[in-house]
């Protein structure tokens, strides 16, 4: 069996990885062993908090749905299991939407739910 170089496949892998760690501060941007361990790290956090994202925003829409729906009167949770039990099949980033930008469609759906 013949032996195989891999000097060209190396330099490929390299330079991506070094592509990719453009913009890094010190001997991460230039140095090929600490360019590749900050973007091990770089990339389990980009992961991580994609999802984390998710959870962040569900959050900061239950908060704006609660401060308007206790301006009339409801809570958050009773307002939620109101849409159920009326099915009104609307997501929290709408209703946060209705909040924000329509307050007065908001009220309606409000009193709707406490019909």
């Amino acid at each position: 069996m013949s032996r195989i170089k891999r000097a060209v496949q190396a330099r490929k892998h390299r330079k991506n990885i070094m592509k990719h760690a453009k913009g890094f501060r010190q001997a991460r941007k230039s140095k090929f062993k600490a360019a590749k361990d900050a973007l091990r790290h770089a990339w389990t956090y980009a992961y991580r908090d994609r999802k984390a994202k998710k959870r962040t925003f569900r959050n900061l829409w239950n908060l704006q749905i609660n401060a308007l729906a206790r301006q009339n009167g409801i809570t958050y949770s009773r307002l939620i299991n109101g849409l159920k039990k009326n099915k009104i099949e609307l997501d929290r980033k709408v209703l946060s939407e209705l909040a924000n930008k329509y307050p007065e469609v908001f009220i309606k759906i409000v009193e709707e739910v406490k019909k």
